[in-house]
């Protein structure tokens, strides 16, 4: 069977519609925005539509608006709404936050905390109770699925499910799925969880979330003012198991917290007190973010992540005698402004 010839002009043709397909897809896929976020400290004050400026001026694309809620070991009751909490803290305070967020043409993460009184962190919460875990189900059910519908109500881009509550998470997957189902009921945006960075592997519901969310407190030098050098290279080996974490799952990375304090020893991990006096270090700051975003931001597997943390009223946060996480008016302010200008 003798094959037909093909008019070149036609072929021509073909050639170059398929290097325009292409050329497309290549510019698509390399225009995917990250998300270059900060976590904003929920305030005990008004918040204005100004204080929003510092924020754009930094180069962030997203906040996290935080909403906390309250129990205890003794008390498995999840709370909300106290009358004595922050305004920002509170329903109308997140509530006026996102509509700032949305007019400065800021996305939106809302990002449940738990505060347990008498120990703080809500990653050694437990319960071996069957009527205490009962309880604390239900009202944290409550407490999320409220402000599901207020991130629905007002289009809330993305919503995280729970931060860093470590072993309940581990010990009770079945209720998260659940709440997950009950949670997309009424929420129609994208869910993650923040897992905290030695939890996440453990997680059996990512595949019901649409972010792998991870709280990067990643340990990764103990030198007293690690050198940017130093950083990448030991980060490698946490980078390799994160995108290959990724890639099993099919899902992308997204950091729901990083972050370093201005005092030295900033990246042996900040629960770790028995590294010395540890004194004010501004330029391990920088070097710790200079390195974190070079390790990280240009992998495909990497959706991106929030900085903690940040404070509305930029003038007086932050500063040289500031030496917790916020970058703002230190060295690692003009870091995090240069790294977010590049995506």
């Amino acid at each position: 069977m003798v094959a037909s010839k093909q008019n070149p002009v036609n072929v021509k043709i073909k050639i170059i519609l398929l290097i325009c397909l292409l050329s497309c897809g290549a510019i698509q896929e390399s225009e995917v925005e990250k998300i270059n976020g900060l976590c904003l400290v929920a305030p005990p004050y008004e918040v204005l539509l100004e204080h929003h400026t510092p924020i754009l001026d930094v180069g962030a694309n997203w906040v996290a608006i935080i909403p906390y809620a309250f129990c205890s070991p003794s008390q498995p009751k999840v709370s909300f709404d106290h009358p004595r909490q922050w305004q920002g803290e509170t329903t109308k305070g997140i509530t006026k936050a996102i509509q700032l967020a949305h007019q400065s043409n800021l996305k939106v993460m809302i990002k449940p905390h738990l505060w347990v009184s008498g120990q703080g962190w809500a990653g050694d919460l437990n319960y071996d109770n069957s009527n205490d875990i009962k309880l604390w189900k239900s009202s944290y059910t409550e407490y999320i699925l409220h402000f599901a519908k207020v991130a629905q109500e007002h289009k809330v881009e993305m919503m995280s499910i729970g931060t860093e509550v470590r072993h309940i998470t581990t010990n009770h997957p079945y209720y998260w799925m659940d709440l997950i189902n009950q949670i997309r009921a009424v929420y129609k945006g994208s869910l993650t969880y923040s897992a905290n960075w030695d939890n996440y592997e453990n997680i059996s519901f990512w595949d019901k979330l649409d972010y792998i969310g991870i709280d990067a407190y990643f340990p990764i030098s103990e030198s007293m003012t690690p050198t940017v050098e130093e950083l990448l290279q030991k980060a490698q080996k946490t980078k390799l198991n994160i995108g290959n974490f990724s890639n099993t799952h099919l899902k992308k990375v997204l950091f729901t917290e990083f972050g370093f304090k201005s005092t030295n020893y900033c990246t042996a991990g900040h629960w770790k007190s028995a590294l010395g006096n540890q004194k004010p270090d501004f330029e391990g700051q920088a070097n710790a973010y200079e390195a974190f975003f070079g390790t990280y931001w240009n992998e495909d597997w990497f959706a991106g992540g929030f900085a903690w943390k940040w404070h509305y009223k930029h003038e007086e946060a932050g500063g040289i005698t500031n030496y917790e996480f916020t970058p703002q008016n230190k060295l690692a302010e003009k870091i995090l402004k240069k790294q977010y200008a590049k995506f």
